[in-house]
């Protein structure tokens, strides 16, 4: 099914027009808005705000919780992703850094590939990296050594200058206001050695830009090119990611020297 790329998702009239297509969806969603009300009233900021919804997310399912409607979907989807940086340069000797690695869904493939100790994921939900630790569990993967580690922002201060080939953020940027985003782009040059490149997906729209609930934002391409450029780096929208047929988009970033 083609995207929407014009659709805004937070406006009365497409609000209704959901409502009255998916009728048996309306008490779910209800649930959500005013579960959504009450932890923004709890959390004004965003992180924190989200870290809470996640702690919601993930005590009911963490594979829901990531994104992943059933076991099978979580699989397929950390297939894709895995598939995708395996044939755009991925190598066994790469230092990678996942940027909201969840429950491990591209993770743990990412972690049998890479050579022991080169996997390192944050997450701000430390709900989530419990679910984690199950899963390296459930793969057999202890003795590949991956570093998980819990973040109150993503300035990743704590990390060393150039250390990651690769960086790698799935379905982190669709649940990010633009501060958010622009903080990263501030940090991720330092870490990122030199040749790297950081990965992420968002959700893209060609109208206005939007959010709905301030769980899911739509972006323009050129609005976080544009960011991106502020900061000193190059970014690229990956094309070939639109043939998958995954609901978000992508974009490849690099040092700007790096082309």
């Amino acid at each position: 099914m083609p995207k929407n790329l014009t659709a805004n998702r937070a406006a009365l009239g497409h609000r209704l027009s959901y409502a009255l297509r998916h009728p048996a969806r309306i008490p779910r969603h209800l649930r959500r808005t005013a579960r959504d009300a009450w932890l923004r009233h709890r959390s004004p900021d965003h992180v924190a705000y989200y870290r809470a919804v996640m702690r919601s997310d993930t005590r009911r399912d963490p594979d829901a919780a990531v994104g992943s409607r059933n076991r099978e979907r979580w699989l397929a989807l950390g297939a894709m992703q895995f598939d995708y940086l395996l044939g755009h340069g991925l190598r066994p000797e790469h230092r990678m850094l996942e940027i909201g690695c969840g429950n491990l869904r591209a993770g743990w493939r990412f972690i049998e590939y890479l050579r022991p100790g080169h996997y390192y994921g944050v997450d701000i939900s430390p709900d989530i990296l419990f679910a984690a630790q199950d899963t390296l569990r459930d793969q057999g993967l202890q003795d590949r050594l991956p570093t998980l580690t819990p973040v109150r922002d993503l300035t990743l201060g704590f990390l060393p200058e150039g250390r990651f080939d690769v960086v790698h953020a799935h379905s982190v940027f669709s649940h990010s206001p633009l501060p958010v985003i622009e903080e990263c782009f501030a940090h991720i040059g330092r870490v990122l050695a030199p040749g790297g490149w950081f990965d992420f997906t968002f959700d893209r729209t060609e109208g206005e830009e939007h959010h709905v609930l301030r769980e899911d934002f739509y972006y323009r391409t050129e609005t976080l090119t544009a960011l991106a450029a502020d900061h000193g780096l190059a970014a690229r929208f990956m094309d070939d990611w639109e043939q998958l047929g995954h609901g978000q988009s992508k974009i490849r970033v690099t040092h700007r020297t790096d082309g």
